[in-house]
């Protein structure tokens, strides 16, 4: 019985494992009979993709520094009138309005001078009595010397008269000791006389010039008179624009009052801060004479002449300057001021500008300085961050190099080492571009977008 049961369960292991078999076969013939279907695909030759970018082939050349600031546009001559003396305006001119233009010598505004007028004829008056004083005392001087010489001869006469007659008295025993006290007496008034005399001649000098001193003190205070009538009236200096005016026909004005404010426009000027290192590096300064003596400030600088633009205006109107002077140096900034001094001829407007340059405009100024010699000359984005540059090799490979930049002016850099002439720099901006990448260059007007 269990012969028979182990027998029988074997048979049904071997027939399940041979239908498996079975299977599997019947699989792998299906497997290879769709395999024999398939076609086999072409082989895929890979080609390197060139990298589209403009080159430029650069030369080393002498290339001039320019310097970039920005300054506001000034009057030189800005002068501040006020009122010398006190009283009430009786006249403006018409054109006392800010922005009008008063020729030079146009009386601007006047106060009443009635006060200042009856002043002046005072002090005529007084210095035309002391002048008669001093005359007088000149006069009565002379008259009283001479009387002097009188009365002494006078003296001299009675003198001798009394000596005379006291004599006869004394040894002769002639005439009466009254007569003698008579001629005595006549001899001392006399003489007293004549001393009176003598004594007055001899203040005449003082007298004359403590009279002289008076009449000095009388013309000073008629040249204050006159001065102080004159400014009753006052006229423009100079060809003035007007900047300020807070003045009326009517109003009380006091000596100090600041009434007007003119503008010269003949000559302007304009003040730019520039950073001290540029200053240090590139301004031109001229040669220092040993001859003058030494002072703690800069050189003069040389009067280079200057591009203008105002800076509403940029790619517009132009004018031309001329560098002046160093205004001031600030240490807190670390800034140079300089002076760019323009003349009005250089300023009015013309077919190509349709407006003036004037006091008020913010401009930029390029300034032309020092020489870069043998310097090559790149776009700004041909250089990264980092002083590196791409150029194309030999092989038409992107290589890298690292450069020395002297100076990145305006849209440009200024490269001092690094490459070579002739080399061709990539001037198309790249991003993490893969080094000895395969290159093609383009024409500038066949150029696409950045590549990255």
């Amino acid at each position: 019985m269990n012969t028979e049961a182990q027998n029988k369960t074997n048979k049904q292991i071997g027939k399940r494992v041979l239908i498996c078999f079975l299977i599997l076969a019947a699989g792998w013939l299906g497997m290879a009979a769709l395999s024999s279907l398939k076609k086999a695909p072409s082989e895929t030759k890979t080609v390197e993709r060139a990298l589209k970018v403009e080159a430029l082939a650069v030369e080393p050349q002498d290339r001039p520094v320019v310097i970039t600031g920005y300054g506001e546009v000034e009057a030189l001559r800005v002068v501040t009138i006020a009122s010398e003396v006190a009283g009430k305006v009786v006249y403006t001119h018409t054109a006392l309005h800010i922005g009008e233009m008063i020729p030079k010598g146009e009386t601007m505004f006047r106060i009443d001078p009635a006060d200042y007028e009856a002043a002046l004829q005072e002090a005529q008056a007084g210095v035309s009595q002391w002048e008669n004083t001093v005359a007088r005392l000149k006069k009565q001087m002379t008259i009283d010397t001479q009387r002097l010489k009188t009365l002494q001869r006078n003296a001299q006469l009675a003198k001798s008269e009394y000596e005379r007659v006291k004599r006869l008295y004394d040894k002769n025993k002639i005439g009466t000791i009254s007569g003698v006290e008579q001629a005595e007496r006549s001899f001392n008034s006399v003489s007293d006389q004549a001393d009176q005399m003598a004594q007055a001649v001899s203040l005449y000098p003082l007298q004359i010039r403590e009279a002289e001193s008076s009449l000095l003190s009388a013309r000073a205070r008629l040249s204050v008179a006159q001065t102080n009538l004159s400014r009753c009236t006052v006229q423009a200096p100079f060809d003035a624009r007007i900047k300020s005016a807070s003045v009326e026909t009517g109003q009380f004005v006091s000596p100090g009052q600041n009434v007007v404010t003119l503008a010269d426009d003949t000559l302007l000027e304009i003040k730019v801060p520039l950073d001290s290192r540029d200053a240090r590096k590139w301004l031109q300064f001229e040669k220092i004479d040993s001859s003058q003596p030494s002072a703690a400030w800069f050189a003069p600088l040389k009067p280079v002449s200057c591009t203008i633009r105002w800076t509403e205006d940029k790619n517009g109107s132009t004018w031309t300057g001329t560098l002046d002077r160093v205004v001031t140096f600030d240490q807190k900034t670390r800034t140079v001021s300089v002076a760019i001094r323009i003349p009005a001829a250089s300023t009015q407007a013309t077919e190509n500008r349709m407006l003036p340059l004037v006091e008020g405009m913010f401009c930029m100024v390029d300034i032309p300085g020092r020489t870069l010699y043998q310097v090559f000359q790149l776009p700004r984005n041909a250089v990264n961050f980092e002083n590196e540059a791409y150029i194309v090799n030999a092989e038409n490979r992107l290589e890298t190099v690292t450069v020395s930049v002297k100076r990145v002016q305006g849209d440009h850099v200024y490269v001092k080492e690094g490459l070579e002439r002739g080399n061709r720099v990539i001037v198309t901006r790249l991003i993490d571009p893969l080094e000895n990448a395969l290159i093609e260059v383009i024409e500038p007007e066949t150029a696409k977008e950045p590549t990255s």
